[in-house]
């Protein structure tokens, strides 16, 4: 700092260390790494604080790429008898460079420098890394390129994963308040089915290529379950949907299920929801039912031999079913009687959805005004739940009626965390999963 003006001159290492290791993607034909590098070394120069961690975090993992290049440069060279000592000094000069930057990020002396938006910093950092991170794994782990710009541009698969990154940590930082959390979820949810379904319209169309494997499975999350019954195979779903429980508990229902969105959108088209007893009941029995229905029909299907076509034609009259339901019950209730009393995955969801720890509670000091009840699209709430303080099974952690109370009585809780951070912890995996998901958002 000089007369008071903040001078960038302590970001030369970091910019340098992120263009050479930009550099050497480019090197390897990585043209998205390399653009994704420099636009991180540019948003140094922004001076938001959550760019500080996610640059920490990359020459972090810089580190690691310069020392498996310098064990394989040598390696080569050894083995074809050539000199390699100044190879190694140059290699060892540039890991020295990456961890000086690195401490200068790390150091007290950029305080002053990353003083923009210091609110909730670290989530954003925490948002952008956690998306990051879930879609390179993605792309490292599945045989064919799963990223639309791998697709179309191949070798620009690192930039759509950075900028989802950008997406995810703007998003979070819209939602860090209840409030935020309420109005931007439908939002963001409604986005990512009409991407989900956009690209199965063009892949209808004839290119195939919007498709994740190049085929068609019937779209209907409610045959999560049913689907591999009658395949004997085709886990992929399955195993994402569990995974998902693990982590964020039932709010795959109310974050992440494309079709969700659908009934979610139906239901704000109706009257403001009220409690009601007998959708409570239907709740359990009526997806229950559902549930054995599909499950036993594929089961039924597939021992009789019953060709795939027509397997689909089950499965489309079951989803077309759903769709009713939405259009005429949830928008005349004003509450999503589709995912509460008719999808079997949504109960699986509610009933395995308790192996993760988050919760939703209600405070000792409630005031029993029940400004929460006409907020619950999903029936969970009413006198007596809020009397046991916690609401019932159809709970999909949305967290609107912690918006609603004015009290402060309702928040999420997590064991050993205070319900502040235990807000903030669900919201970065919940935002981090949704830009994912975004990301490979094709049948």
């Amino acid at each position: 700092m000089e007369n008071g003006t903040l001078k960038p001159y302590p970001l030369i290492l970091p910019v340098t260390a992120l263009l050479l290791l930009g550099a050497h993607g480019l090197r390897q034909g990585d043209f998205g790494l390399a653009a994704s590098l420099a636009a991180l070394a540019g948003l140094l120069l922004t001076r938001r604080a959550w760019v500080r961690p996610v640059a920490v975090a990359a020459l972090l993992w810089g580190g690691v790429v310069w020392a498996r290049a310098t064990v394989d440069f040598i390696a080569f060279r050894q083995a074809f008898e050539l000199p390699w000592m100044r190879l190694a000094w140059i290699m060892g000069g540039v890991i020295v460079l990456d961890g000086l930057a690195m401490m200068s990020l790390l150091g007290r002396g950029l305080d002053g420098w990353f003083g923009r938006d210091r609110t909730w910093a670290r989530p954003r950092a925490a948002i952008f890394l956690l998306t990051v991170f879930g879609l390179a794994m993605a792309r490292s782990h599945v045989q064919f390129p799963i990223l639309l710009a791998d697709r179309y541009l191949p070798g620009w698969g690192w930039l759509e994963i950075f900028l989802l990154g950008c997406y995810a940590q703007w998003i979070g930082s819209l939602m860090r308040t209840p409030r935020g959390h309420r109005t931007v979820r439908p939002r963001i949810w409604g986005l990512f089915s009409a991407v989900f379904f956009l690209q199965l319209a063009l892949g209808l169309l004839g290119m195939d290529r919007m498709l994740m494997t190049g085929t068609l499975h019937l779209p209907v999350p409610a045959l999560i379950a049913a689907g591999p019954v009658f395949r004997g195979g085709g886990y992929f779903m399955l195993v994402l949907f569990g995974v998902t429980l693990v982590l964020v508990g039932p709010a795959w229902c109310s974050h992440l299920c494309y079709i969700g969105a659908w009934d979610d959108a139906m239901s704000r088209l109706g009257p403001r929801p009220a409690p009601s007893a007998r959708l409570r009941t239907l709740s359990l029995w009526g997806r229950g039912g559902t549930l054995v229905l599909a499950v036993g029909s594929a089961l039924i299907l597939r021992v009789l031999g019953v060709p795939g076509a027509s397997a689909v034609l089950f499965g489309a009259a079951f989803g077309l079913v759903g769709v009713g339901v939405m259009v005429f019950a949830s928008r005349r209730r004003g509450m999503m009687v589709h995912c509460t009393t008719y999808c079997p995955m949504g109960l699986v969801g509610n009933l395995f959805g308790r192996i993760s720890p988050w919760r939703v509670r209600i405070g000792a000091d409630c005031t029993g005004c029940g400004a929460c009840f006409t907020r619950c699209r999903y029936n969970a709430l009413d006198e007596e739940r809020v009397a046991l303080g916690r609401p019932a099974l159809s709970c999909t952690l949305c967290g609107d009626c912690v918006s609603a109370c004015a009290h402060k009585q309702i928040g999420y809780v997590f064991p050993g965390l205070s319900r502040e951070t235990a807000r903030t912890a669900f919201i970065v995996l919940a935002v981090g999963l949704h830009a994912v998901f975004l990301g490979v958002a094709r049948i």
